[in-house]
Formats: structure tokens, sequence, C-alpha cells
């Protein structure tokens, strides 16, 4: 198995360069916020490590909402941040996009601060400026981008010699078309049409991490458990109290910024979401903030890492990252269906997972206990996370028109046909697959 990594170099734009570097980002483009793969910047279908990539400039354009609590809101400049999702390791992937995207790579990064096109070592700036996610989340761990092509070029072949067999064969001959279909894979892997890699072995120094931190995190938390118990009751005291002071921001977004995001977006069956804000002021919301991501990295890393998050089956990859030493924080997702849909599965389906986590975040509806309320206040819930959120210049993704459901059914499709099916239950579910 080959895990997935993720990377994120962020740097602030030079002052007078902010229009420019956009206009660059823009000839990206085939379509607003979506990228040429064949770019002449950064080709990125040459790169067949990498799922998801964007490049976004981060503006805080809601910095008046701190000052509701009474605090005076810290400097921010525009910072570029490029971001993606990958198969192995992050640096020996930075150094891939170091040697094949050198020259487009320091054309945009020229607009920024501390780098110079000319004499910098690109490979050495990139990894200084790289930030690691507080916590991550990977719909399915170990499916890499050549199997999601290989298996999707797979279910396309069978379902195109099925329709040409099943009527000469019959339908309810299912062993008999189950055998074709198998002898017919075999002849087009032979002629080299097809291709269906096994995985590479996990290389052990992941799997020993994962297992430290598969164990690790809850020992540590049952070792601390007797002090945790102590601190709980004056831990809800003050979250409580902190909940009833917090001032209640009914504000619309503008109608202009609703529309610059929209125009980004629903060009393909899946879509990007980018948003930034400030954390809520004092050490208490900070501690709370970051033990939540602890526990919610961990989840995603142990418990739901094979198509789902919670009872969210649509988001191919999320992050949260915390900038401005730690005054602020960037959430990044890539997910399945409409922005109006995306935010009503949240609100159905885990409102309560929302709370826990943003409810710690300047701007959020207000919130009774850390998991009530907030987001089940559909309208103010829907206005914050607009407002918070932040176009996308450049948004990439490695396979177009799959979701994250069609990449589940491609795994299964394959899996039955490497696995014994011994009974016509079996077969059948195999073929409504295909």
């Amino acid at each position: 198995m080959t895990p997935q990594s993720t990377f994120m170099i962020a740097a602030t734009v030079r002052v007078g360069q902010l229009k420019n570097l956009r206009a660059l980002l823009a000839s990206m483009n085939k379509v607003p916020g979506h990228a040429d793969p064949g770019n002449s910047l950064i080709p990125f279908s040459r790169f067949d490590r990498l799922h998801f990539a964007r490049f976004v400039i981060i503006e805080a354009n809601t910095t008046h909402e701190i000052k509701e609590f009474g605090v005076r809101p810290r400097p921010w400049r525009p910072t570029l941040a490029f971001l993606g999702d990958i198969d192995g390791d992050t640096h020996t992937f930075l150094a891939e996009l170091a040697d094949h995207a050198d020259s487009g790579l320091r054309k945009i990064f020229s607009h920024c601060e501390d780098f110079s096109e000319e004499n910098q070592n690109l490979l050495g700036w990139m990894n200084e400026h790289n930030i690691n996610p507080k916590a991550n989340y990977v719909n399915w761990i170990g499916r890499t981008v050549k199997q999601i092509h290989e298996e999707a070029a797979l279910h396309q072949s069978l379902s195109a010699y099925l329709q040409k067999i099943v009527d000469d064969v019959g339908r309810e001959n299912i062993r008999t078309l189950r055998q074709k279909l198998l002898s017919y894979v075999e002849m087009e892997k032979y002629q080299g049409r097809l291709t269906l890699s096994p995985p590479e072995p996990t290389l052990t120094e992941w799997k020993v991490r994962n297992l430290l931190h598969k164990i690790g995190v809850p020992l540590t938390l049952l070792l601390l458990s007797p002090l945790l118990l102590v601190i709980a009751p004056f831990f809800a005291l003050r979250l409580r109290m902190l909940e009833r002071s917090d001032p209640e921001l009914f504000i619309r977004p503008d109608y202009k910024h609703i529309e610059e995001l929209s125009a980004q977006e629903d060009w393909d069956v899946s879509n990007q979401y980018s948003v930034f804000g400030d954390v809520k002021p004092g050490l208490f919301r900070l501690l709370t903030f970051k033990f939540i991501l602890l526990l919610t990295d961990w989840f995603a890393r142990h418990v739901y890492n094979r198509g789902f998050l919670t009872r969210i089956k649509t988001i191919h990859f999320a992050r949260w990252v915390f900038m401005d030493n730690n005054h602020r924080v960037f959430f990044a997702s890539n997910y399945d269906g409409s922005h109006e849909s995306y935010m009503d599965d949240f609100i159905n389906k885990v409102g309560w997972g929302l709370n826990l986590v943003f409810s710690n975040a300047v701007g959020y509806p207000t919130t009774k206990w850390i998991i009530k309320e907030g987001a089940q206040r559909e309208h103010a819930f829907k206005y914050t996370q607009r407002r918070h959120q932040i176009p996308t210049e450049v948004w990439y993704k490695a396979y177009p028109g799959l979701t994250a459901v069609d990449l589940a059914r491609n795994s299964r499709i394959r899996q039955g046909m490497e696995i014994r099916q011994s009974n016509d239950a079996e077969i059948r579910e195999w073929l409504s697959l295909i």
C-alpha cells in the first residue's frame, strides 16, 4: 500500500504584485479556477502521483469580525498557497516538482517575498515554506492515482464488452457472463490494452509510525484521564461562559463575493472549497481547537479511512492548517456534488462534528455545550461559511468525471475479479456494478 501525503507551500505576496500574480495564475486555467492539465507553467498531468492541487491567494476579508470580541485584528498580508494531495512522501514529490516545473514555479513564486527567480534554491525554498496540517482526511488511504486510472479503464472496458455479449449469452446465464468477462480482461491485459498493477509494498517506516500514532494517542489520553476528569467540570463551566458571551454575527455575504465563488463551481462532478478565518481569542479556545483536531486527525487516519467521514461519502481529501502563529486557520477540501449539497450533507448528518471543530473560529454561529445549535441554525451557518470562503485561483483534479462513489465501485469490480465468487448472488452483485 502506498499511503497519501500533503504539501502546502505558503509565502507572502510582494507589495504591488497581487494583480500580476492573479493574471499569471489565471493563464493556467481552461475555465475559471480550473487548471489546464497541460498548461505551460505547471503541467499537472505529468505528475502521476498527484490527486488534487490548487493555488489560492489567502486574504483576510473578515478581520472586522474579530473586533466584536474586543480584540484588535492582527495584520495579514495576502499569501499565496500552493497545496496538493499526493501518493507517497512529500519530499520526493517536491523534488519532482522542482525537476519538471522549475521555470513555471519560479515565475509564480517570484511574486512572493524572499524568493529570487534567478538564484533561489527552489526545492530548499519550498521545503522551508511547507506547512503540515494539524488534521488531514483521505477518503481511502492507499488508493493511488495509478490505481484509480487503471480501475476506471477496467470498468469502462468491461461495461462496453458486457453490452456486446449480454444478448447473445442471455442475462440469466450469469456464470457464463462472468467467465467471458474474466477471459476478456486477460486477453486485454495480454495485448497491453489494460493494466492492473499489483499494490506496492507498504514502507516499514510508515507502518511503524502509523502504529505508534494509532496506539500512542489513546494511550496518552488514558494516562492523562485522571487529570482530564479533574479538569472536565472547570472546562465545561468555562466553555459555557464563553459560549454565552460570544457575540452573534448574522451577516449576509456580499453578493459579488458569492458570484465570484459560484463562477468556479460545478464545472465537474467535484468541487473545491477553501476557507480562512480567525481562531477565537484566548488560550482556552486555541487549546480546545488543537485538541479537537488531534482527535479528528486520529479518527481520520485509523477509523474513517475507507470511503467515508462519519456519514459523509463525498469528500476526497480535506485538511485543517493553523497559520499566523496559531491565530488563524485554513481549511481546504475536495468534494463531490454542488456546494449547497455539500453544506446540507454536513448540517443534516454531522452538524455536531462541524460544531466541535469550527465553533472555535470567529464568526461561527453560537453553540451550546460545543455540539448543540451552531450548524443547526442553517442560514447563519451558510452565511458564515460563504463569508469566510475564498476563491481558488487554480484547481486540478487528476480524474475528472469520477466521484468518490465511482472510485469505490471500480475498486469493488476489480476485487470481484480477483476473488472467487461461489454463489449466484455474489455474481449478480458483481455484474450489477458493471
